[in-house]
């Protein structure tokens, strides 16, 4: 019974300052103000990884030239006659990879008639291309971009390094003090945060949408509603945001189009900006937040992706939509799915139909504090989110990029593309032309035709 009491006690005193904390993350979040305290626990926390780094590059040293001695004295007593040989280690042939050969660059001599093609043609000439496609089947450049992001070093998660055993015992005693930090003490605080930001979005964007009637008043109010509603949301995710060239974003009217890494791309661009989502429509409690949503404002766009009419629809309320200075200005993610942030993958061309000014975004997440990629086909969403609440912090730098406008005699892909290329190049991103629906669906045959095609050409005889 004592330590009922002892306990209850405890729990009392540890509430008040809990409660006052949280009164005053929301009332910075209302303010849309910082102390700064994010900004100086990531300094901290940078500091912690370049000692576990160091720790861990002296430990590997150590076994490197614990290793070369073993290796050496085996040789001595073997008298091993290819010990200078930059190919063995420790008897083992290794394997290097070489720059990958595209059919483009496969050189065939020129065949000038049926009979020579027999002369000029061996089997040698297709080796490099077997290579090549060897190498594809590997490691190619699309699956790569559905995994999480590599990292030079280990930042304490057990997810980023999962052939982590021992290393010290002073990294061992860091990792566990840095676990019970994030689930026992960090993990409870955001699942509170994210708890008061959702509630506050259901009912404050209800609010507006029934007692206060169309116009400047309730557009003014509903930003306002919805900078708080996000900026409580990324704090739940500790998120520490440098938005650069701020003068750049999407105006009313406008259509703001970003890469894609994770679903808190959203939150992450809305602590700064009211947007229009497009999406398709859910069901459950993320229909419920659609509908709130909606209520608060009629820019959003909600469709269903499988019905072919829906999608003519879009369209036309985007055209709507565009160069109204009383519509939000509407968010895209032309990717149409999570990329791991190291690559920007094919734009569907609808997003560029639509007329208008485009306005880019760049978003750069640092992982070295928390990896946000998504990969929905391996992780459900409330699995996600907590990931996300027991990473260290969401880290993301947000560039906004001059409007661009569809050029004469260029059509929609080709904007498409050039808007792409200039946001992969300022986030310092791969531009990849392929699908990112890949993850899901086959290659299609037209691609394996079109690579066919290109191969046969090489040997056409004249």
């Amino acid at each position: 019974m004592e330590a009922r009491e002892l306990v209850l006690a405890l729990l009392s005193l540890a509430f008040l300052p809990v409660l006052l904390i949280i009164i005053l993350i929301l009332v910075l979040a209302f303010m849309g103000k910082s102390l700064g305290t994010r900004e100086a626990y990531m300094r901290l926390l940078l500091r912690i990884f370049d000692y576990g780094k160091q720790r861990i590059q002296k430990a590997e040293k150590k076994r490197t030239e614990r290793e070369k001695e073993e290796l050496e004295d085996m040789e001595e007593e073997e008298d091993h006659n290819e010990s200078n040989d930059p190919q063995e280690n420790g008897g083992l042939q290794v394997i290097e990879r070489v720059s990958m050969l595209s059919i483009e660059e496969k050189k065939l001599p020129k065949v000038f008639s049926l009979s020579s093609l027999t002369k000029q043609f061996t089997l040698m000439d297709a080796c490099e291309l077997l290579n090549c496609g060897m190498e594809a089947i590997i490691e190619d450049e699309v699956t790569k971009c559905f995994a999480a992001e590599e990292l030079p070093s280990w930042n304490l998660l057990t997810r980023t390094n999962a052939n982590y055993h021992y290393i010290s015992l002073r990294l061992s005693v860091m990792w566990f003090t840095g676990f019970f930090i994030r689930y026992f003490i960090l993990l409870p605080f955001r699942v509170t945060l994210a708890v008061i930001g959702t509630l506050w979005l259901l009912l404050s964007t209800a609010v507006v949408g029934h007692f206060f009637e169309d116009g400047s008043f309730k557009r003014q109010l509903n930003d306002y509603v919805s900078l708080t509603c996000y900026r409580i949301l990324s704090r739940s995710f500790s998120a520490i945001i440098t938005y650069h060239d701020t003068e750049n974003q999407a105006k009313a009217g406008g259509i703001c189009v970003a890469n894609h890494t994770s679903p808190i791309d959203i939150v992450i661009l809305s602590c700064n900006n009211t947007y229009a989502m497009v999406g398709q429509s859910q069901g459950g409690f993320f229909g419920l937040m659609q509908r709130a949503m909606s209520r608060a404002s009629d820019s959003h766009i909600w469709f269903e992706r499988t019905e072919a009419k829906d999608r003519g629809a879009v369209l036309d309320r985007m055209r709507k939509n565009v160069g109204d200075d009383t519509k939000l200005p509407i968010l895209i993610f032309p990717e149409g799915t999570c990329i791991n942030n190291t690559s920007v993958m094919q734009f569907k061309k609808g997003s560029f139909e639509a007329g208008g000014i485009i306005c880019p975004v760049a978003i750069k997440y640092d992982p070295r504090f928390g990896d946000p990629f998504w990969n929905s086909s391996k992780q459900g969403m409330v699995e996600y989110l907590i990931m996300m609440m027991t990473s260290w912090a969401i880290v993301v730098d947000v560039y906004f990029l001059p409007p661009m406008t569809r050029q004469e005699n260029e059509n929609a892909i080709e904007f498409a593309n050039r808007v792409k290329a200039e946001i992969a190049r300022k986030g310092g991103l791969v531009d990849l032309v392929w699908d990112g629906q890949l993850k899901r669906m086959k290659v299609k045959q037209a691609w394996k035709a079109d690579q066919q095609m290109l191969y046969s050409r090489r040997f056409k005889v004249d």
